[in-house]
């Protein structure tokens, strides 16, 4: 990652325990509010907004879930799907996984995902890009949390978590109940009340599922 990004993430969010994943630490902006406004602002750029800076109810419930259930991830590859800040891929980590990859389309996330992965003392191999289009690469678990929070996005989501599990990986999502997560499609693992930042949410907890993706019939996705 580039010294810019890198520099940036440090300026503009402090390390900080997660709270529902205390054991672990993430660089998160005390001001939600006043940084997002800053990438539209003085440093607008084409990248999406600052994701990377928040621990999002849908990683959070899914690192907690990944710690308290090492046996998922333990001596298998992992893949964060859109890892903004690179929690889950983290949690991964430190239950053990052979292997790591997170990836999202923001460079910036991936300073980040740097940066959380020293502070937490684990490796992990990150990718920027969008990988939708195409296939887990051999991931045996695939992670993703809080991705369905469009229409749009929903669709390329599901169409690629599909692929992995016919590729015979599990796949696991974290979701604080948005509106375009195709629920038929999962099975329920663990709920929890996961604290988020009012400021990004409205309100100051959200109550946050771990589904598994059940295998559909073969034959293309609808």
């Amino acid at each position: 990652m580039s010294d810019t990004a890198t520099a940036f993430v440090r300026a503009y969010a402090r390390l900080a325990p997660v709270a529902h994943v205390p054991e672990l630490r993430l660089h998160q902006a005390e001001d939600a509010i006043g940084l997002w406004e800053l990438t539209e602002g003085e440093f607008r750029s084409e990248q999406p907004p600052p994701f990377w800076a928040f621990a999002w109810a849908g990683g959070q419930a899914l690192a907690r879930y990944v710690l308290d259930n090492p046996e998922l991830v333990a001596g298998r590859r992992v893949l964060d799907l859109a890892a903004g800040s690179g929690l889950v891929a983290i949690a991964a980590a430190k239950a053990g996984a052979a292997g790591v990859r997170a990836v999202d389309i923001d460079p910036m996330a991936l300073a980040a995902v740097a940066l959380n992965a020293e502070a937490n003392g684990v490796a992990v191999t990150g990718t920027v890009g969008d990988i939708l289009d195409g296939d887990a690469e051999g991931a045996q678990v695939v992670l993703a949390g809080d991705v369905f929070y469009s229409e749009a996005m929903a669709n390329r989501v599901l169409r690629f978590l599909i692929r992995a599990a016919r590729g015979g990986a599990r796949v696991l999502v974290g979701d604080p109940g948005r509106a375009f997560l195709p629920r038929q499609r999962f099975a329920l693992l663990a709920s929890y009340d996961v604290p988020v930042p009012p400021a990004l949410e409205t309100v100051g907890v959200k109550h946050t599922t771990v589904w598994e993706l059940a295998l559909p019939p073969a034959g293309p996705p609808s």
